[in-house]
Parts: C-alpha cells; structure tokens; sequence
C-alpha cells in the first residue's frame, strides 16, 4: 500500500506509511535527495544522526544511497554516561555498525571522543540535517520533559534520564534491566537539534503512537518536547500505521 495518509500541523509535515520498510526507505530517500541538494551547492555539509531501533529502517536504506558521503561530516547525537566505551550499548556502537563504518563519510564526530570541545565542533560545522526520532516521553536527543530547554543556551548537556525513557531502552531490548540502563548522558540540547535546515523524523512502532499522536495535537511545549518540530520551516515526521494510529 505505501502510502497511507499525509497532513500538516503547524509546520510539520506528517507521512503515514503502511509498513515500517517502507517508512524508513521513503524517509532514506528524502534525506538523501536533500544532501545531494546541499552538496550541489556545497563543499561539505554536516549531519547529525540518531541512534535507537527506531532509526533501522531507514539507516539501512539511507546506506545504500547515491550520496557522495566524502563530503559529508557525521555527528553523534547522545550518548551514556557510564557506560565503557566498547559495550555494545553505546550510541557510539550503534552508528558505527547501522552508518558510520558502512560509508566512506569525510569525518565522524563522536561525543565520547570530542566531549569537550563537541560544542565548539558544532559551530564550526553547523549543522544542515538532523536524522531523528521521538521517545516513547516525547523526547528528541534526550531532552526528555523535565530536562528539555527551548532556550537552552547550550549546544550538548549533561541530562538526567526520565524513568520512562529508560524503560525505554529495556522495550528496545538495549539493556536486560532497569536497573542496567544509565541515569545519565549527554545530548544535543533543543535549540541545537532544531537550528538545523533539515529535520527528518522516523517514528515506528504502536510504542510510540501516543508520542506521535501528543507530537501533532498537543500544546507547543517542553512537556511533550517533540512539538518544538511543529515550529520548524523544513522538517518530515515519518511515521508507519502502528505509530500513526491516531492520525488514520
């Protein structure tokens, strides 16, 4: 069926896609048609990129593009605090496995790697595509309600996990236990996710449908973080008919 439904709230544009593949191969294909835009235009361009289950689909597809990757700076969006810096967990493992070790990008940037001056990364390269997706709480990065700034005026923060977002990462099948997920990480705050261009928003899966359906409908506010999207002049959520229920 592909396709499904297509609407907009505010400045978000929202597609309904029948099947998770085919969500994450459209949202491969948008993305990549608009780095090769950018990249008419531009030496280099920089992406910042999610890592969760909810970001397979299209990682897979988005791999396989005609993208002239050499051109193109990667960074990371989040990562642990804790964690050792080989366990299979870490964001940093996740994107090397599902991107960043499958294309020859120009560099990758790595929280755990650049903590320091990550901020100062950032300004130099601003970024011009956001890959990401939404928490089961409504975050984006970690910026889970409670912890999320619109006015934030820093780029990467040391944040506090909210018990719905670790419990989370134990649904995913990322940690065995509660108990075994981080309390705390660091993330890309709002206004550094939403200074980007471009924003691509992939959302699978019946766990998020109430985040899906909050991100549309709600107030514009720090309680259900993902709305700020709805502010963006250039922003996709992708969702399949499990996410999307509400909205059919």
């Amino acid at each position: 069926m592909g396709l499904i439904k297509q609407l907009k709230k505010d400045e978000l544009n929202v597609s309904v896609f029948d099947t998770r593949a085919e969500m994450g191969k459209a949202a491969a294909l948008d993305a990549a048609a608009c780095m090769n835009k950018l990249l008419e235009t531009k030496e280099y361009i920089n992406v910042v990129f999610a890592a969760a289950p909810s970001q397979n689909e299209m990682l897979e597809a988005l791999s396989k593009m005609e993208i002239d990757w050499s051109r193109i700076n990667a960074f990371h969006m989040d990562e642990y605090v804790g964690l050792d810096s080989d366990a299979p967990q870490t964001f940093k493992h996740f994107l090397k496995e599902h991107i960043f070790d499958l294309v020859p990008f120009r560099h990758v940037y790595y929280i755990s790697e650049h903590q320091d001056q990550y901020e100062e990364l950032l300004r130099e390269y601003p970024t011009d595509i956001v890959c990401l997706g939404i928490g089961e709480n409504g975050h984006i990065a970690f910026n889970d309600p409670g912890e999320a700034d619109f006015n934030d005026t820093k780029l990467l923060k040391k944040v506090t996990l909210d018990d719905v977002c670790r419990q989370q990462q134990v649904n995913d099948g990322c940690f065995p236990t509660f108990d075994d997920v981080p309390q705390y990480a660091y993330s890309l705050t709002i206004p550094a996710l939403v200074k980007a261009d471009h924003l691509f928003c992939v959302v699978p899966a019946s766990t998020k449908r109430d985040a899906v359906r909050r991100t549309v409908n709600d107030e514009i506010s720090e309680d259900c973080p993902a709305t700020i999207m709805r502010r963006h002049k250039s922003v996709t959520m992708y969702c399949d008919k499990d996410s999307g229920a509400d909205l059919l």
